[in-house]
């Protein structure tokens, strides 16, 4: 087992846990991938071949916590909400966070905009969308994928301060948006679904046209050519 003594003693585990213990002593931003490896009974060639930078470290450890959660959670229960399910997914996140508060804090401090951390983290919530039962699949899909992101880094800030063993203000709080953004995120996909039947509704006009105008190319006679007396109709 690694030294945290929760996950398998891979290499990759072994820098996933000296980079979290580095931060848990000194600010994230001032730690260097070269200590990282020494940390990790490493040298940066060998971590070369596993991580590329200090974000792809901590994508990694997002995965990690990630698998931790999916394999926690239980499975739905008949009737559950979809909102129910998912308060229930992401305080198992936070309860597999806990023991990382304070290298999570350092991180957070040290950070700032990362792009690179963008689509791992929308890919984490994806799954703890899925988790849940929900579906992120199309447009309405990557909004509720995008809105909660958006939640769970402005609850994430709760959980940090946060000192209650039984994660009160966290629970409360997450509650709170969740419901806030259930009703949000109603509103944007009516609106959403409303402008795409919209837009169908423009592009099947725009087609009818455009076949009718064909139509009367087609059936037009050729210029020069002298008009035809009008035929008898049939009796």
């Amino acid at each position: 087992m690694s030294q945290s003594g929760a996950y398998p003693d891979t290499y990759r585990d072994r820098i996933i846990d000296a980079a979290l213990r580095l931060a848990v002593s000194r600010p994230w931003g001032e730690i260097s991938l070269r200590e990282i490896a020494q940390a990790a009974g490493s040298n940066l060639v060998e971590l070369r071949g596993s991580f590329s930078s200090k974000a792809d470290i901590l994508a990694a450890f997002t995965r990690r916590i990630d698998d931790e959660v999916l394999a926690k959670i239980p499975p739905m229960e008949k009737g559950q909400s979809h909102r129910d399910a998912l308060f229930e997914v992401l305080m198992t996140r936070f309860d597999a966070l806990q023991p990382h508060k304070e290298a999570v804090r350092s991180i957070m401090n040290g950070v700032g905009l990362e792009p690179s951390l963008l689509a791992p983290s929308l890919a984490s919530q994806s799954w703890m969308l899925q988790a849940a039962g929900i579906n992120t699949d199309g447009a309405r899909g990557s909004l509720r994928v995008a809105g909660l992101a958006t939640l769970y880094a402005s609850v994430l800030r709760t959980w940090l301060e946060d000192d209650d063993p039984g994660l009160a203000r966290t629970m409360a709080v997450l509650d709170r948006r969740l419901r806030r953004g259930e009703r949000a995120l109603e509103t944007v996909e009516d609106a959403a679904g409303f402008v795409g039947r919209v837009g169908g509704i423009f592009r099947s006009a725009m087609r009818r046209k455009d076949k009718s105008g064909r139509e009367h190319e087609t059936s037009a006679p050729p210029a020069g050519t002298a008009p035809q007396p009008p035929q008898p109709e049939a009796p």
